[in-house]
């Protein structure tokens, strides 16, 4: 998939799943997820919930942990998928620079109600992924 299919694809944001890296050789901590994604820096931006049921997620995101993120679809040219990896930036609003808040009014990071918890007792944290890598995948033939 040319960068200009995957940046179609991946619009200004959607859903898709998230994973971590585990701590130990466990299976990866893997949820679904919305994100938007800034296609003239090419980084992907997640707001990720903690509650107070979330205490293994809130140790995964506070540590330095590889994450991989995939988001798939299909679509009228067939199946496509995008996976990326790298690490959480996490996005204070003491960190907020210009770059940041320009590239989130370029995003649209859909409110996907996939919570245990009500979202009112939650803890709403932004972070950026700007991708190690990133690959494109469509059904053969498209």
């Amino acid at each position: 998939m040319s960068t200009e299919e995957r940046n179609e694809f991946l619009g200004s944001g959607g859903t898709g799943v998230i994973s971590f890296d585990p701590p130990d050789d466990g299976p990866p901590y893997t949820r679904p997820i919305s994100y938007g994604y800034d296609a003239e820096a090419r980084n992907f931006y997640f707001r990720l919930a903690v509650g107070p049921k979330d205490a293994g997620k809130k140790d995964l995101i506070d540590e330095d942990r590889e994450i991989s993120f995939v988001t798939y679809d299909e679509t009228d040219r067939g199946w496509r998928s995008v996976i990326a990896t790298g690490s959480l930036e996490e996005i204070t609003k003491s960190a907020l620079d210009p770059e940041v808040a320009e590239a989130i009014q370029r995003v649209k990071i859909p409110f996907v109600d996939v919570y245990d918890s009500h979202p009112l007792t939650l803890e709403f944290r932004f972070f950026r992924l700007t991708p190690d890598e990133v690959t494109g995948q469509q059904e053969a033939g498209t």
